[in-house]
């Protein structure tokens, strides 16, 4: 597992100029990303189900789920994003790294263009 912090631009796919940047943990042992849910309203995402989910201590929660565009750097991608709540780390979780085409380097510190495979 590796992870950094970066800075990104979360925006909504129906109306890209509302978009808000956000500092977010990189991280290879996040499937999904988390993003604020006061950050998504603000920016005109709205949730389309809630979904239960097991942290790493095995407990168990619900959140609600949506879709964003996020940007790095000029790589961009669409992908699930979950509302997160008052106590919940701001994530870039692996689906949304893949979309984007990015790895994380956890010795540079950084993210990098991963090689993709089209088969």
């Amino acid at each position: 597992m590796g992870f950094v912090r970066v800075k990104a631009v979360i925006a909504n796919p129906a109306a890209p100029e509302r978009r808000e940047e956000l500092e977010l943990l990189a991280d290879t042992g996040a499937l999904y990303s988390i993003v604020p849910a006061e950050v998504l309203e603000r920016i005109g995402v709205r949730p389309h189900g809630t979904r239960a989910f097991r942290l790493a201590d095995g407990a168990r929660m619900e959140r609600e789920i949506g879709g964003a565009s996020f940007h790095w750097d000029g790589y961009e991608g669409l992908s699930p994003v979950i509302f997160g709540e008052a106590d919940d780390e701001p994530v870039l979780g692996v689906v949304t790294l893949e979309a984007l085409g990015l790895e994380v380097d956890p010795v540079g510190e950084r993210l990098r263009p991963m090689e993709l495979l089209l088969i």
